[in-house]
C-alpha cells in the first residue's frame, strides 16, 4: 500500500492509539464490546501497556501510519495457558473512514497472520465480528477464516436491543 507503513506500536504511540480506538468505539459502537466511555476512562498506563513492543509480550498491537498519522491498527493476543498456546486471537481491528476502500484492511489482516506465524507454536488464529458487519466478515473469509458459531445477544446496545457475534478461525 503506497505511503502507508506498518509497525508494532510502542508505549510512545499510546496517545495516538487511544485516539484511534476512541474513534473506533464512537464511530462503530455496535462493532466493539468496549464502549467509548469505558475506553476513555482507562488510564494512560493501560494504553501504554497495550502498546508493549517486547518480543515475548502476551499481545502485539500493530499500527498503520500514513506519514505520521495512525490510520489503522489491529492486535494479536497469544494464549498463555499451556494447552492453548497454539492459538492467537485477532482483536481490535479498525481502519479510519478516510483510509477505507484502499486495501488497508487486507494489508492489516495479512500482517496479523504474519504476527501469529512469527510466534513459535501458534497454528490457529481466531477472531470474532458482529454478525451485521458483512464487509468485515467477507474480508476475513477471503483470507480463509471459517465461521464456526454465532454468539446470540453478545452485546447489549441499549433499548432492549442486542447484536450477535460470529466466531471465525483458520489454521496457519
Amino acid at each position: 500500500m503506497r505511503g502507508v507503513t506498518l509497525r508494532r506500536l510502542t508505549p510512545d504511540d499510546a496517545r495516538d492509539y487511544r485516539e484511534l480506538m476512541l474513534e473506533a468505539y464512537s464511530s462503530t459502537p455496535v462493532t466493539f464490546g468496549t464502549t467509548p466511555e469505558e475506553a476513555a476512562a482507562k488510564p494512560e498506563a493501560w494504553w501504554r501497556a497495550r502498546c508493549n513492543a517486547k518480543p515475548d509480550a502476551e499481545s502485539v498491537v500493530v499500527g498503520a501510519f500514513d506519514g505520521l498519522r495512525l490510520v489503522g491498527a489491529f492486535g494479536v493476543q497469544f494464549a498463555e495457558r499451556e494447552r492453548e498456546r497454539h492459538k492467537a486471537t485477532l482483536f481490535g481491528m479498525f481502519v479510519r473512514p478516510q483510509s477505507r476502500g484502499t486495501g488497508l484492511g487486507r494489508v492489516l489482516v495479512a500482517a496479523a497472520l504474519e504476527q501469529a506465524r512469527a510466534r513459535a507454536g501458534v497454528s490457529v488464529v481466531q477472531l470474532s465480528a458482529v454478525a451485521s458487519n458483512d464487509r468485515a466478515l467477507q474480508l476475513y473469509e477471503s483470507f480463509g477464516f471459517v465461521r464456526w458459531g454465532v454468539e446470540p445477544r453478545c452485546f447489549s446496545v441499549g433499548g432492549g436491543e442486542f447484536v450477535a457475534r460470529v466466531q471465525l478461525w483458520r489454521e496457519l
